[in-house]
């Protein structure tokens, strides 16, 4: 799966709270980012293929999105 998300602002209060609690401050596994796009591809291969005409995106260059490959199982 590639998924292209918001890039989510954090304070700098916010990386001093998950440094202080061991943490990291962006867990996608408990706070995802917000998505904008997702696409599905059938191997590896056409899922960076995939990726890399996101990242030619505006936004993602720009560094407000960023794209994600995430392995299905």
């Amino acid at each position: 799966m590639v998924v292209r998300t918001d890039i989510r602002r954090l304070t700098p209060d916010d990386l001093t709270a998950a440094w202080a609690q061991g943490g990291s401050p962006r867990d996608e596994r408990t706070l995802p980012e917000p998505r904008r796009q997702v696409a599905f591809a059938d191997n590896l291969e056409s899922a960076l293929h995939l990726a890399r005409a996101l990242a030619s995106v505006g936004t993602v260059r720009s560094g407000r999105q960023r794209v994600k490959v995430v392995r299905l199982d």
